[in-house]
């Protein structure tokens, strides 16, 4: 199992908004039942300091206001909502469906809700092909409610469950979720991968990332991040950087032209650098602080130090 971390991408210095790409975060809930904001807000912000050019949040109208307050920097796409504040999954697929070609990445699932409504948007956006997804926290477990979701996923995907969440998919696919060790995580997590051609982030101490052939432990991080929101932060972090960096292959065969070949990384790849930043900034903070009382907000604020220290002084 190699350890080795992708090599971050140097920021060409004539960039502007447009040359590191748009990612659209999904999530948040307004019903009756429950007010989600801050996941959405803060996945926001964690794309947009691991360097993405604009973000989108793709909110209900109610919460619109709260999320922007909480990310100024990003826009909103309100999302309609009947009278008791739940989404209205035909208008809400209409209304993604217009803008979706103009994201290079959606993250969708902090704070979204896992009701029907729910389950009708994310099976939706997992049939498409064109634009990647990074798929966490609730958008997982809208999935783990449909038996036979995995016949509709074509989507380019990188699935981000924690222990709780993993459960609850392997069970809906039938995978065994022994995670109780190193070995059996990485098991699972490639098990997972594989059965839906995705790659998976399996969260927790020492995260594993497979792809469904290679599966990789991440050796940054700490307890630290064992609060509310630093996952949300993680995702924001991985869309961030599959709307800078991710290029599909091309073609089948002998004839493919891979990711690297055409300057660019591959899902895994920036799955695997996105959690290493996340852990990394992690252990930044706890080298003054500790490793208890981090806020998610804390972490926010460590990331362009952990950038910049895997750059290096000549491209900072």
């Amino acid at each position: 199992m190699s350890t080795d971390v992708p090599q971050l991408p140097p920021r060409p210095p004539d960039g502007h908004k447009g040359t590191f790409g748009t990612v659209c975060v999904l999530g948040g809930r307004a019903d009756e039942q429950r007010v989600m904001v801050g996941g959405p807000a803060l996945a926001a912000l964690g794309a947009l300091r691991s360097g993405c050019g604009l973000v989108v949040l793709a909110v209900p109208t109610p919460i619109m206001a709260a999320a922007l307050v909480i990310a100024p920097s990003a826009t909103g796409l309100a999302l309609p909502v009947d009278d008791a504040g739940a989404l209205k999954p035909s208008d809400t697929a209409q209304l993604i469906d217009r803008h979706i070609n103009s994201f290079r990445c959606l993250a969708m699932g902090p704070g979204l809700g896992a009701s029907v409504p729910q389950q009708q948007i994310v099976v939706r956006l997992i049939a498409q092909d064109q634009t990647p997804l990074v798929i966490d926290a609730d958008a997982i477990n809208a999935l783990a409610s449909l038996r036979e979701f995995h016949r509709d996923f074509r989507a380019q995907a990188v699935l981000t469950p924690h222990p709780g969440e993993f459960a609850r998919i392997a069970e809906t696919m039938g995978i065994k979720s022994d995670l109780t060790s190193s070995v059996k995580r990485q098991a699972a997590a490639r098990e997972l991968a594989q059965r839906l051609g995705c790659v998976v982030v399996l969260k927790g101490h020492r995260t594993v990332i497979s792809d469904g052939m290679d599966a990789f432990e991440n050796q940054t991080g700490n307890v630290a991040l064992a609060t509310g929101g630093t996952g949300d932060v993680l995702t924001g972090i991985i869309g961030g950087f599959v709307s800078q960096f991710f290029k599909s292959a091309l073609g089948a065969g002998s004839r493919q032209v891979s990711a690297g070949h055409q300057g660019g990384m591959n899902l895994l790849e920036c799955a695997r650098l996105a959690v290493h930043v996340h852990g990394l900034a992690a252990d930044r903070w706890a080298e003054s602080h500790g490793v208890a009382g981090m806020l998610a907000t804390d972490l926010l604020d460590e990331i362009p130090g952990a950038l910049a220290s895997l750059r290096g002084s000549s491209d900072l």
